[in-house]
């Protein structure tokens, strides 16, 4: 069954909870022990968690209670998983790079054979 999650920035926890169907107390425990979910503090000193939080959070509670992960063996899999998508991006940022690269040399070529052609006549 997919989870939405609302299309909203923040969320208070009493959201994360209904939305994750986690209770808060179990929340505020998987805070101490994955340091990925930071959420922050609003004016009102209330827990605000960011769309991503929401996400980490569903995805340890997947691999809590349908994977049947081990507490250690969650965060040692989301710690993978974090690493995996820092590849990706730095993959992605690299093929962007390229491409730039790429487009330049292409320009700078055309440009000397313009410069070539103007020569010729």
């Amino acid at each position: 069954m997919e989870v939405q999650i609302p299309n909203k920035l923040y969320f208070r926890i009493g959201e994360v909870s209904r939305i994750t169907r986690v209770k808060p107390y179990v929340l505020r425990y998987w805070e101490s022990e994955f340091k990925i979910i930071k959420p922050q503090k609003s004016m009102s000193n209330q827990r605000v968690y960011k769309r991503s939080d929401v996400e980490v959070i569903l995805e340890i509670k997947r691999l809590l209670h349908k994977e049947r992960y081990t507490l250690e063996g969650a965060k040692k899999k989301i710690k993978e998983i974090i690493k995996e998508m820092k590849d990706r991006q730095m993959t992605l940022e690299l093929a962007e790079k390229t491409g730039r690269q790429y487009l330049d040399v292409l320009g700078n070529i055309r440009n000397e054979l313009v410069s070539i052609r103007g020569m010729l006549g």
